[in-house]
């Protein structure tokens, strides 16, 4: 990792990577080609393309009851109690975002308010393959039912044997999905937005996926709507010299194995604690078993920041805006408030990212790129939608119609106008 001094007057841009992945032309095109087909084809071109891609055959992708039995079967049952553990945990955290329907009366006898509806029905993409992730459906699936959803469809790419991972059917069954499929790619997204003979169509689309998933999800967007387009994983670190450097090496890491374009960032203005942390990460590489990974992460994107106080290294986190941010200092609390743009922020050396990821119950579906700068996590409130409501009483329609209408003429609108003083001339006769 490379170290970067930034002097206090600096004011040159800095990013934790790229511009959102748009992928190459011929990956667009290929994506459209693939969702024409299962528009055009349905069922029989979503089995092509899985073979075509997955490299196995599958006649029926519908999960049925004996192949979730089995994998409770095949599932120490010590990882079935942590994942209901988690459950609990992140169904907690996220009763506490629901939202209701509200309501105000006037005196002028008019009625106001938002109603507050859940989606009907949501699909949930899970990486699968060569790779299972329970966490995945946790996150995706808490919110959605905490909102009242009630259709959710799992889709997850298959194995080449045809099966899915246990633990993922586990996660799913322990949540009451019902509706799973083994598929994924771009033509899994295309058969949740378009629906197929065996598919029913439904609101949005949220998970993670590679960069045919992400392109997918933007082509259908619009047709139903989308979580977000993520990008490789991201991680700073925020520090003083009270970091033990080993902790701090330890947690880098812990984002670079997941892609070779992740991000792992220390922000610091301690000169000895990047030096320590630098020689750690490179220490710490060689027993990694995704050791390859992790060091083209580190090596393109990974970074240590060396300030010349602490107040201008949170400058610098709120110029990155990361994904996750940890806070590793002697008083990590103090820094909250001035903490501006962050997916997450973990406080403290007991806080590390992965408590994040699977157990304390904050959402870990969050924005990358440096989009923290506007935007959240996925939440309960991605699985609604508000509706307003207006009930004008007489007595506000009479005080306010003429200036409804001139507003309306302001815009050159006729109709609004005439649409006003109907009521006028009905009220005349």
């Amino acid at each position: 990792m490379n170290i970067t001094y930034i002097q206090e007057g600096e004011t040159d841009t800095l990013s934790l990577k790229r511009s959102l992945d748009t992928g190459t032309e011929e990956q667009r095109q290929i994506v459209q080609r693939i969702i024409q087909e299962v528009r055009k084809n349905g069922d029989e071109a979503v089995r092509s393309f899985t073979k075509q891609f997955d490299g196995v055959f599958v006649e029926d992708p519908l999960v049925t009851e004996d192949e979730i039995a089995k994998a409770y079967e095949r599932l120490e049952p010590e990882m079935i109690q942590i994942i209901q553990t988690a459950i609990r945990h992140i169904r907690t955290y996220h009763e506490r975002q629901l939202t209701s329907s509200w309501f105000y009366h006037q005196q002028d006898g008019s009625m106001l308010g938002q109603k507050v509806t859940p989606l009907d029905a949501v699909g949930v993409y899970v990486p699968g393959g060569t790779a299972a992730y329970p966490s995945s459906v946790l996150m995706n699936v808490i919110p959605a039912l905490v909102a009242g959803v009630e259709r959710i469809v799992l889709v997850t790419p298959p194995g080449k044997d045809g099966c899915l991972s246990d633990a993922v059917l586990v996660a799913a069954k322990e949540l009451g999905i019902s509706e799973m499929y083994k598929m994924g790619g771009a033509q899994a997204i295309a058969a949740l937005a378009y629906g197929t003979d065996n598919i029913q169509p439904v609101d949005k689309i949220t998970g993670p996926g590679n960069i045919y998933v992400a392109l997918a999800k933007r082509e259908v967007f619009g047709q139903v709507d989308i979580d977000m387009i993520a990008g490789p994983s991201e991680i700073a670190v925020l520090a003083d010299e009270t970091a033990l450097a080993h902790e701090v090496a330890a947690d880098l890491l812990s984002q670079a194995e997941h892609d070779a374009l992740a991000s792992s960032i220390l922000v610091t203005p301690s000169k000895t604690l990047a030096e320590k942390v630098q020689a750690e990460v490179q220490a710490q590489l060689d027993t990694l078993p995704r050791k390859s990974i992790a060091a083209q992460s580190i090596q393109d994107h990974g970074r240590i920041y060396v300030t010349e106080s602490i107040d201008r290294a949170v400058d610098v986190v709120n110029q990155l805006a990361p994904e996750h941010l940890e806070v590793l200092t002697a008083y990590p609390e103090s820094f909250l408030g001035q903490i501006k743009h962050a997916g997450a922020i973990f406080l403290g050396r007991y806080s590390p990212e992965p408590v994040g990821d699977y157990f304390a119950g904050p959402n870990h579906v969050l924005p990358t790129n440096g989009t923290a700068r506007f935007s959240s996590p996925l939440g309960v409130t991605d699985f609604q939608k508000k509706t307003s409501i207006i009930s004008y009483s007489q007595e506000a329609f009479e005080t306010h119609r003429e200036s409804i209408a001139a507003f309306a003429r302001l815009e050159g609108l006729e109709a609004h106008a005439r649409s006003i003083e109907a009521r006028k001339r009905e009220e005349s006769k």
